[in-house]
């Protein structure tokens, strides 16, 4: 597996974004109109490209958040190359990113219908927080810290 940093110009990151919109769209159901508001990936500048063999299948973003954290964005494994440790190596690429560029904290949205997902963030060492933002008051919503 090799790893890419880039932007959300990247043509593959695009492809997977379409790929990750998709499935969340039969996940989130009647929802997906609200979250997908704030998934939009125009001008992300801290983006990066899982490949195996050459082939794209997964990738992971972070914002800014505040002065002190960014928003991990966008993460995603194509279903067929999930359980190779692909969605790990993407988040420890973006928490070292993050901390390279002077943050000592990172947030993320998951939701409580993506039971992987809250399995991999909390082995990673992520603890609940209180929703944030956009997220505060939605059910299906869990949000979570990370120091650095």
């Amino acid at each position: 597996m090799t790893l890419l940093r880039t932007t959300s110009d990247h043509t593959d990151f695009q492809r997977l974004v379409l790929a990750l919109d998709t499935y969340l769209t039969g996940v989130n159901g009647s929802d997906d109109a609200y979250y997908r508001q704030f998934n939009t990936i125009d001008a992300l500048r801290y983006v990066v490209v899982a490949y195996v063999n050459d082939v794209p299948v997964g990738c992971g973003a972070f914002k800014p958040f505040d002065q002190q954290a960014t928003e991990i964005k966008r993460m995603f494994v194509d279903p067929a190359h999930r359980g190779q440790g692909i969605a790990q190596a993407i988040l420890a690429e973006l928490e070292g990113w993050s901390h390279e560029e002077g943050y000592t904290a990172c947030v993320l949205e998951t939701s409580v219908k993506l039971p992987g997902a809250v399995q991999l963030y909390t082995k990673w060492g992520y603890e609940r927080t209180p929703n944030y933002g956009q997220y505060v008051g939605m059910p299906d919503s869990i949000c979570f810290r990370k120091s650095l």
